[in-house]
């Protein structure tokens, strides 16, 4: 049940508590993934649709491995390099059952695998038309994701880093920029590579972090995935609570000033 002074992640009509959002590629087994997603305390699973055979649940099927009464399955268009792509891929994984949740990408390069911000503005406004709740994977550029809000989109999702890298958040002025400007929850995906970076998005701000590889690529997904999950608690509960301001020069926490004089 839901308190109503619970910090809540908000996403379009639905509400988490969990603010980690975790993938389910790269990992060694099946099992491994299943142990981390529970260990990570998220809520939300993400799974790239063009990846997965979507028929063969009950077959030893990733998503035999992931309790649709426990987790948010969460749809994402990996892979997909225009708007066409990305749309006939999330209309096909509502088709199947997964969800009206969606995260979009549109790739625009194969390196990178940074963001056609021209096909994810397209092909966002065409599917807050057919009914998504749309999470769009973008760049760290403030105005792609005011036009993004602007389209429809359910939240922005800005790179910290390039997908997989582990480089950690590149450009913390351009997400705080993004949060001062956005009316819509800021979740920082790509690039995290360990808890610290973690930590810091959410100490931003971040109303919450995806991620996939940080957790699966690590010598111990397990470990790590619960690393993340109090990385992340940490982070908010610091964001919340302020922190105090930088000084260049030290001031006593026991001041002298008001002591009583013992001589």
């Amino acid at each position: 049940m839901v308190e109503k002074d619970e910090d809540l992640l908000t996403l379009g009509k639905k509400q988490f508590r969990s603010r980690l959002i975790v993938g389910t590629g790269k990992y060694p087994t099946f099992e491994v993934m299943r142990d981390a997603i529970e260990r990570s305390g998220a809520e939300i699973v993400t799974v790239a649709v063009r990846r997965v055979d979507l028929g063969a649940r009950g077959k030893g099927s990733l998503l035999d491995y992931i309790d649709p009464g426990r987790y948010t399955l969460l749809p994402n268009t990996a892979g997909c390099y225009t708007a066409e792509e990305a749309v006939t891929t999330s209309l096909l994984a509502r088709e199947a059952g997964l969800s009206d949740l969606v995260k979009l990408e549109v790739i625009g390069d194969q390196r990178t695998l940074f963001p056609d911000v021209v096909g994810l503005l397209e092909a966002t406004k065409r599917l807050v038309k057919e009914g998504f709740t749309v999470m769009p994977y973008t760049n760290d550029d403030p105005i792609t994701a005011r036009r993004l809000e602007d389209a429809g989109a359910a939240c922005v999702m800005p790179l910290a880093a390039p997908i997989g890298s582990g480089l950690g958040i590149r450009n913390p002025y351009n997400i705080r920029i993004i949060m001062e400007q956005a009316k819509v929850p800021v979740i920082v995906d790509a690039g995290v590579g360990t808890a610290s970076d973690a930590a810091i998005a959410m100490e931003l701000g971040c109303d919450g972090v995806l991620m996939n590889t940080a957790i699966a690529g690590a010598k111990d997904p397990l470990a790590m995935a619960e690393a993340m999950k109090l990385a992340v608690r940490a982070g908010r509960l610091a964001f919340k609570a302020g922190r105090i301001p930088k000084k260049l020069y030290a001031i006593a926490s026991s001041p002298i000033e008001g002591m009583i004089d013992i001589e």
